[in-house]
């Protein structure tokens, strides 16, 4: 039974191997494509978190022309020294470096007195992260619509094991959105390689960006994924029934009062019977444990 959402103030939580080959099993994936098409940008943001044994710092940043709107997000050092006397509150400029598949910053440097910490502007608020869903529970019904415009229901796809993963297009930091969406699509591409694989699996990429997100804007990044409409579905909808089912799977994003989107990741796995059976957090899985989890799922009898 779903549990009334109240959209008072946008929450946003702060970020916050493959299987080994088989008889008939897909072709090794190939290796990650070198960095490639590096670009910087200069930026300025305020702290939210340092984590140095993460090797992490959560920046409220502004727009960054050209590339991504202003968002709040963590971001990697690839050296520690980096945060050094940085403290949540400051105000900082710094170098952001981006490939097409990673990203990290440098050149921290704070520009004035600390600010209130932790800044919280517009329509949302610091919150502690949470996931309400939790292996074995059954997920509840909601509504969306694909990327042909139908109307579509979770319901539906009871009796296939399906992996549902939120992101929107617009992102384009290569750690985040483009790494779900390439995570999924290299899943689906090992799926339909294997001899072995079940066949009553089910992707499901969920927008959070209705506004801009439409179903031909979701068509189209589809197709650049190489989609297989027969186990691959794009989808968006109401902001509340998003917002529902990103909170029960551990979910947060908002918009601040800049119309940046800031959101943590989420993936999560439910089994043929409509059943919880893992919720990925953050980025750190790959597209092989994606792959074992569904065929696991894919099994009724499987436990969740």
């Amino acid at each position: 039974m779903l549990r009334p959402i109240f959209v008072v103030g946008l929450v946003i939580s702060i970020l916050a191997t493959g299987c080994g080959p088989s008889p008939g099993a897909s072709p090794p994936s190939p290796p990650p494509p070198p960095h490639t098409n590096q670009q910087t940008f200069q930026v300025k943001g305020a702290v939210i978190e340092v984590k140095p044994l993460e090797k992490s710092i959560t920046i409220k940043h502004e727009e960054v022309p050209d590339y991504m709107p202003a968002m709040t997000m963590p971001f990697d050092v690839l050296d520690t020294n980096e945060l050094a006397g940085i403290e949540a509150g400051d105000p900082v400029v710094f170098r952001l470096i981006v490939t097409d598949t990673a990203g990290w910053i440098d050149q921290i440097k704070k520009l004035g007195p600390k600010t209130n910490s932790p800044p919280a502007t517009g329509s949302f608020r610091l919150v502690r992260d949470v996931e309400p869903l939790s292996g074995g529970d059954l997920l509840p019904e909601y509504h969306f619509t694909n990327q042909l415009g139908q109307a579509l229901s979770t319901a539906q796809f009871k009796g296939r094991a399906l992996a549902i993963e939120f992101l929107f297009t617009r992102c384009p930091y290569p750690t985040y959105c483009p790494l779900l969406a390439h995570q999924f699509a290299e899943a689906q591409r090992i799926l339909l390689a294997r001899t072995n694989a079940p066949a009553n699996w089910q992707l499901l990429t969920l927008s959070f960006d209705p506004e801009f997100d439409t179903p031909a804007v979701l068509k189209t990044y589809a197709e650049n994924h190489h989609y297989d409409p027969a186990h691959w579905t794009f989808a968006t909808g109401d902001l509340i029934d998003i917002t529902a089912l990103g909170e029960q799977c551990g979910l947060a994003f908002a918009r601040d009062e800049s119309g940046g989107i800031s959101h943590n990741l989420r993936t999560v796995v439910i089994d043929a019977s409509g059943r919880v059976r893992k919720i990925f957090v953050n980025n750190q899985w790959t597209p092989g444990e994606l792959v074992l989890e569904l065929a696991k799922a894919a099994d009724t009898k499987a436990a969740p």
